[in-house]
């Protein structure tokens, strides 16, 4: 009886707090959007952008002139500011290809970053295109 009733008032908190996060974002109802670039040697490049509950998707999708290289890639919680210039906290780190999903994970509210940069040692600057798929 008493299992019953934890369970029972687990999945009802859980329900209350999606309804009060304003609800999960079916990922068919995800916003796309694309980020373009480009990176030093030694160097790096931020893009901030926020989002609602739900599953996020990232992936290379244009990289030049070498469309072969890997590219570090930071997934963050935006700074106070909202911006990229101090973060909170990482969420999630990769080195990402050319036309490879780097990140496909969940999302709840709030303000993010994505940092690429130079993961192997660049002979050339690096241009760029990265898509965020995000409630």
């Amino acid at each position: 009886m008493r299992a019953r009733f934890a369970a029972a008032f687990a999945l009802a908190l859980a329900g209350a707090l999606t309804i009060a996060c304003g609800g999960i974002v079916s990922p068919s109802q995800n916003t796309v959007e694309p980020f373009s670039g480009t990176i030093q040697p030694g160097g790096n490049s931020a893009h901030p952008f926020s989002s609602k509950t739900g599953e996020i998707q990232v992936k290379l999708t244009a990289l030049a002139p070498v469309s072969s290289t890997f590219v570090g890639m930071i997934w963050a919680q935006a700074g106070s500011d909202g911006g990229c210039t101090s973060i909170n906290g990482v969420l999630f780190q990769t080195v990402a290809q050319l036309n490879v999903q780097a990140i496909s994970t969940q999302i709840i509210s709030g303000r993010y970053c994505l940092i690429l940069y130079d993961y192997i040692g660049f002979t050339a600057p690096e241009t760029y295109t990265v898509t965020v798929s995000h409630p």
